[in-house]
């Protein structure tokens, strides 16, 4: 993409650096970008108001208008570089609605983003005034004000909870993180689900989010259901940790969804039940069984596996063959779709920047602060994400040939156009 060149000329650039005695007096609480952002936005304001008006200031028109100037009033803004005082335009009939710094405006756009990105970060709303205070100069932001921004997402989370879902989302990871809620004068640990879809071109987007008591398959199925009354009518492959009852909550709604278990947490309770010593030698021995290149030889691993640890371990062994049907469905594809099926480490990995947003808060005071910084998190993280899978054009035919009649290039070019 090429960049766009400034309209701003270097003269002028160097007329304004040469006003300057010292480089503080440029970015400091009174410095020349604090002039120059006051007199953008006074020049900005003047000119809504012509517009609003429908002549400039001293045009012989304004004569004949109904409507006239009616002087300036004073007002203090946040901005990011600290108090900024203005000189608001006023009309003679209040009928001037500024667009810029609207009537009782108090902060500039930029600093309301701030505010969210460092609620986001887990700062509470006294930390957040302090920081702000300090950072910028003493700007004085009150409590209620932040409050009143923190608050006003509310409404774009409901909006993004219920927002319509492609019909089809070729890979879904499903699992669930614990945040501290107070509740009747209590502490308690809540279950908050998360779903991430992979989409018809390869992007990774949060389905959706959802708060519960705790976890277990009996809320997992409403979440599918909610996922198909927002418009899922098709899953291929739902990769889910090992949680009992849940791939039958998943196929109870979506009935053709292929289940996969996550390797990583099969690992992981394995090695659990295994002593530190002999955990190292364990684990390389589990790695024929999930690195095989078909379920046959992924089962002739696991028996060589059982012969050498089976007396010793023998509930580890029963593990793999008891979850294996669940275990298998990835051997069925290439290594391009397995790297991205046989674990849920893309759901973990927003589920620990959650957490860490969490941390600092201890425990929250209601659900719905739980889920403003969730939120938050959430769309933080999803900027992080990379524009598509790699390599899923390929991965894209393998899943019209493995599911065959449930893809088509109609819906690839639907998803395209929504998207």
């Amino acid at each position: 993409m090429k960049k766009k060149k400034s309209n701003i000329n270097d003269d002028i650039i160097k007329q304004l650096l040469d006003s300057i005695d010292d480089p503080k007096d440029l970015f400091g609480k009174d410095g020349l970008m604090q002039a120059l952002t006051k007199k953008m936005v006074e020049a900005a304001l003047r000119g809504e108001i012509d517009a609003h008006l429908g002549y400039e200031k001293h045009e012989k028109t304004g004569a004949e208008s109904k409507n006239s100037r009616n002087g300036y009033s004073s007002k203090t803004i946040i901005t990011d570089r600290g108090p900024l005082e203005i000189e608001t335009p006023r009309d003679r009939d209040a009928s001037f609605k500024p667009e810029l710094v609207k009537k009782r405006q108090t902060r500039l756009p930029d600093m309301d983003e701030k505010i969210l990105s460092l609620y986001s970060r887990g700062m509470s709303v006294r930390d957040i005034q302090s920081h702000i205070s300090e950072i910028y100069g003493g700007a004085d932001i009150g409590l209620g004000t932040i409050s009143r921004v923190t608050n006003e997402i509310k409404k774009d989370i409901e909006d993004w909870r219920k927002r319509p879902l492609n019909a089809i989302y070729p890979i879904v990871y499903l699992d669930a993180t614990f945040v501290k809620i107070r509740e009747n004068g209590k502490v308690i640990s809540k279950a908050l689900y998360l779903a991430i879809g992979v989409n018809l071109i390869g992007e990774r987007e949060v389905l959706g989010m959802w708060l519960s008591q705790t976890e277990g398959a009996s809320f997992w199925l409403s979440v599918m259901t909610d996922l198909q009354h927002r418009g899922v009518e098709d899953i291929f492959i739902a990769c889910v940790d090992g949680l009992k009852g849940f791939p039958q909550a998943i196929e109870s709604v979506f009935p053709k969804t292929v289940v996969q278990s996550c390797i990583v947490h099969m690992i992981r309770n394995s090695l659990k039940l295994v002593s530190w010593k002999m955990r190292k030698e364990l684990a390389k021995d589990l790695k024929p069984i999930y690195q095989a290149i078909n379920e046959e030889a992924g089962l002739e691993a696991l028996d060589l596996f059982d012969k050498k640890w089976g007396k010793e371990y023998p509930m580890i062994v029963k593990s793999w063959e008891r979850n294996w049907d669940r275990i298998c469905p990835f051997f069925a594809f290439t290594k391009e779709i397995r790297k991205v099926v046989y674990t849920t480490n893309t759901i973990e990995s927003l589920n620990s920047q959650i957490k860490k947003a969490m941390k600092p808060k201890g425990g929250f005071p209601n659900d719905d602060a739980a889920l403003k910084v969730a939120f938050l998190a959430i769309e933080r993280a999803s900027k992080n994400w990379s524009r598509s899978i790699q390599r899923w054009d390929l991965a894209l035919q393998q899943f019209a040939i493995h599911f065959e009649g449930r893809l088509t290039m109609n819906d690839i070019n639907k998803t395209r156009l929504t998207d």
